[in-house]
């Protein structure tokens, strides 16, 4: 088995720019571990041609979760291909209806990124374990805390583990502060791995791995923190504002996702 990892540019607004890692794994057949965003469907067939691939050896695409730059060109490649889509549950709804999606969880430039709605073909959950081929098992890990019903994925000694282990450089983005702390635990207790990929970061081994879940786990005890030292009487407004100013980092003030993130903290 051969992972393949694709780094995905694209814009949130004109001026934002960020990237996610989505994840070929390659086999007799060829699987998928995300789709990146609409619009980098050449991307990824022009890398199949230099692997030597072709885009029809893809049997199945593995979501971790239901947002716009991990699900943008699973219904391109599942309506050329004819491969199976596989995600969580819980993220399902939202996969298969964007517009859903987007009235719960408005973005910038969300239908750009999303692309178009796409079928489930079968549904996941922790625990579950598929044998993909001869030589390839996949396990699914309940990864919830950054979305309802995020999934991390074991491929052999291979750990998928999407948007699970928050950057303190990055966007802290969850809507369940529980279940996030849960899930790094989760995560720290698996053995028997060998690499890591996540979609923000770099891969990395067992060791790394462990002081990144270490670190995610201290700056989620910081926000938290400085929840606490907001006064109670503040509305969520007042909240976000005061713990930017706390943790020095203003530039969170306007982003709408981090908003979530302290209405989590506050029901904890």
């Amino acid at each position: 088995m051969i992972v393949h990892s694709l780094r995905i540019p694209f814009h949130v607004t004109k001026e934002i720019v960020r990237f996610v890692n989505m994840f070929v794994i390659e086999g007799k057949y060829c699987y998928l571990v995300d789709t990146g965003v609409a619009g980098c469907e050449k991307q990824i067939e022009d890398f199949f041609s230099s692997i030597g691939r072709s885009i029809f050896e893809i049997k199945g695409i593995f979501l971790t979760h239901a947002h716009p730059d991990h699900i943008g060109t699973a219904y391109y490649f599942r309506e050329k291909t004819g491969c199976l889509v596989y995600a969580s549950g819980l993220e399902k709804s939202w996969i298969e209806d964007i517009d859903l999606q987007f009235s719960q969880r408005p973005i910038p430039n969300f239908y750009v990124l999303a692309g178009h709605s796409c079928l489930v073909d079968r549904v996941l959950k922790h625990g579950d374990v598929l044998d993909l081929e001869e030589g390839i098992r996949l396990e699914v890990i309940d990864s919830s805390g950054h979305s309802t019903g995020q999934l991390s994925y074991r491929i052999e000694q291979s750990l998928f583990v999407g948007d699970s282990i928050p950057l303190k450089e990055d966007i802290p983005i969850w809507v369940d502060l529980k279940k996030s702390f849960e899930t790094l635990t989760r995560l720290e207790q698996i053995t028997c791995v060998d690499r890591i990929y996540p979609a923000w970061d770099v891969s990395y081994n067992m060791d790394v791995f462990l002081n990144k879940i270490e670190a995610a786990r201290n700056w989620m005890e910081q926000i938290l923190i400085s929840v606490k030292k907001g006064d109670p009487s503040f509305s969520l407004e007042e909240m976000v504002d005061f713990v930017c100013k706390d943790l020095a980092k203003p530039y969170l003030c306007s982003n709408p996702l981090f908003r979530i993130s302290i209405e989590s903290c506050l029901e904890k």
